[in-house]
């Protein structure tokens, strides 16, 4: 199928009313609780992120760039979360990141000691697109990050979850231009604070 005839299925789709849908699964451990909770104290976060891209990943660094930015707006929005200390690890091939001695190690040593210490490793980010059966064309975008949630006062494990965010369908044609909001809108099904429980 040529350039010409996906842009015209996309601005179809664009025009049809719920043709995208998202689609969310998860494994692992999730928070028991929301981590922003309606007329809940606000909380101080320190988030650790780092990607961890398949080695044949295309544009690793606007990929980057549209996760950190999507990792901001969450917490800039969380009304929970009076401030928000955003840091970069490096990355490291085939591991999941520090253990939660060693993230809770880290967040011992900050004034005032943080109210919970976030994990977040992004494995995938980007459009998909497939061409031929059972539809023509389907295709939108997906998040795939794995998130841990430790309470920085108790050392208590509240969660350590996988998440799958996609968002697309039938006759869908998406490029890179919402990764931030995708990545952002996976973080807020992951912690589960949708509108209703900011």
């Amino acid at each position: 199928m040529n350039r010409i005839a996906i842009l015209a299925i996309s601005c179809l789709c664009s025009a049809l009313p719920g043709c995208a849908s998202t689609k969310v699964e998860t494994s692992g451990a999730r928070l028991n609780e929301p981590l922003c909770q309606a007329g809940a104290e606000k909380l101080s976060a320190l988030v650790y992120w780092r990607p961890q891209w398949r080695p044949d990943q295309k544009e690793p660094a606007l990929r980057e760039a549209a996760a950190l930015r999507g990792i901001q707006d969450y917490f800039a929005n969380s009304r929970c979360v009076a401030n928000a200390d955003i840091r970069r690890l490096p990355s490291e091939p085939a591991t999941t990141g520090p253990s939660d001695e060693q993230l809770l190690r880290l967040a011992a040593a900050e004034v005032p000691v943080p109210d919970r210490v976030v994990l977040i490793v992004v494995r995938e980010l980007g459009p998909k697109l497939l061409i031929g059966s059972p539809v023509l064309v389907e295709g939108g975008t997906e998040v795939v990050i794995e998130v841990r949630v430790l309470d920085g006062h108790t050392a208590e494990s509240m969660a350590n979850v996988r998440t799958h965010w996609q968002n697309g369908g039938a006759l869908v044609v998406k490029g890179v231009g919402t990764l931030d909001q995708d990545m952002s809108a996976a973080l807020r099904t992951t912690l589960m604070t949708g509108a209703t429980s900011q």
